[in-house]
């Protein structure tokens, strides 16, 4: 297959690669030069494992180029559309500038049977509108919703290997033909048996949003549990460990701690408490509110507990901060819990020091005014406190005894449960956690 991509970030990038990696020859189209630039030497320009390989694997073989003009995906069948939707600024809504700049931009060049396949994540209702933009240019090109599932740090095993599709198509001849090409795209995949589910443009469009926001509330849930646990004496891991075991409820994404962050849960629950409230339904989704509103005092709460560990205040005391990136395997660090509690106690007084294994790049540029160090050694040096706000790997194996000889108090705060207590208290260190006595 002949294929256009539109949006060359993270959902685009990882995208075309994989594409070109099935065997079908990608052209990946963005409007930010220097990132094409940076595609085209097979760099990619944020971290994401085993994508810099894929690249530089699927160039060489010619199946993939990248270019800054929309007139290259003239030669192409079908067109992904990638762009981002980030939250409008002041509001809660989702910014749709991109979305409908990449369809104008496609328009000119569909031709009679060619199908335009959305991946952004959109507000339900978007996709009739672009469906009505395609047809007015090109009456015989159709659009397919086929939301994405990618999870930051295993892109491009979701991507080749994905635990179901879902396409949301018209109810017509040129809906069928559209997902019969899909299918094509699509045909390694699904003959490894991936599940599909065939359904309307509407439900495709609230898939993404839906499974987000039940996730969100999965973490608050038990956010909310740690915040009586605390006030209880009881200990929110083991209440995990209970109620995980049924298997209505399960155990992932029951992990007490920081809370979510990143470019998707935060502004996906907030446009979609927006356009429920645009369509008349914004009793539907209240709960969400109150989801958000657990997930922020998470952040709030780790500052003061900070600040219980230092015996009532963290004016001139040297914190360590491990951890940048809103998650492990990721140099992502918008909406990141970790820098905002960082942030939080730097303007309280506290001399922080953050580190990140990936991305002190990305969290410089967004907080400028932070100490940022290369290695945990620098960060914990003469540190009164040590705070674990993402729990990358090589956290997770640090040696509390190496670790207490560099710090001046033997003091850590667990900010996402993932320590083992027994161990760093045998090696002289007060622990603490969210949700744990």
């Amino acid at each position: 297959m002949r294929i256009s991509v539109f949006g060359c970030g993270y959902l685009g990038a990882v995208h075309a690669a994989c594409m070109a990696k099935l065997g079908h020859e990608v052209v990946g189209i963005d409007v930010v030069e220097h990132q094409v630039a940076s595609l085209s030497r097979g760099e990619a320009p944020f971290y994401e494992p085993g994508l810099p390989e894929l690249l530089r694997e699927a160039l060489d073989t010619g199946r993939l180029t990248f270019t800054s003009s929309a007139a290259a995906a003239a030669d192409a069948e079908v067109h992904f559309v990638c762009v981002g939707t980030p939250q409008k600024k002041g509001e809660n809504g989702a910014d749709l500038t991109y979305v409908h700049a990449a369809i104008a931009d496609l328009a000119p060049h569909l031709k009679p049977g060619d199908v335009v396949v959305g991946k952004s994540t959109v507000p339900v209702g978007t996709a009739e509108l672009l469906l009505e933009t395609i047809r007015a240019t090109q009456p015989e090109a159709t659009l397919i919703w086929n939301p994405e599932f990618l999870r930051e740090g295993h892109a491009v095993k979701d991507t080749l290997h994905p635990d179901r599709f879902v396409y949301g198509t018209t109810p017509d001849e040129a809906g069928a033909s559209a997902a019969a090409r899909l299918d094509e795209v699509y045909a390694q995949a699904l003959g490894e048996g991936t599940p599909k589910i065939e359904t309307d443009l509407a439900t495709a469009q609230l898939v993404k949003v839906a499974a987000n926001s039940f996730l969100a509330t999965k973490i608050s849930f038990i956010n909310a549990m740690a915040e009586l646990c605390e006030k209880t004496g009881a200990d929110v891991t083991s209440l995990a460990d209970a109620i995980g075991l049924d298997d209505r409820i399960g155990r992932k994404f029951l992990n007490a701690g920081l809370g979510f962050g990143g470019g998707c849960l935060p502004k996906d629950i907030r446009a979609f408490m927006a356009r429920a409230g645009e369509l008349g339904a914004d009793q539907a989704l209240t709960f969400l509110r109150e989801v958000d509103a657990i997930n922020m005092r998470r952040r709030v709460r780790m500052v003061d507990l900070a600040r219980e560990v230092c015996g009532g205040s963290i004016v001139g005391r040297q914190i360590a901060v491990l951890g940048a990136a809103f998650k492990p395997e990721s140099d992502d660090v918008r909406d990141s819990p970790a820098l905002s509690v960082s942030a939080q106690m730097q303007l309280q007084g506290a001399q922080v020091r953050v580190t990140d294994p990936r991305a002190i790049e990305n969290a410089r540029k967004k907080w400028p005014d932070l100490t940022f160090v290369e290695t945990v050694e620098e960060a914990v040096a003469d540190a009164e406190v040590v705070l674990l706000l993402t729990e990358w790997r090589e956290y997770l194996d640090l040696e509390p005894q190496v670790i207490a000889k560099l710090v001046e108090v033997p003091r850590i705060v667990d900010g996402r449960n993932c320590l083992q207590p027994e161990q760093w208290r045998a090696a002289g260190w007060t622990y603490r956690a969210l949700g744990r006595q």
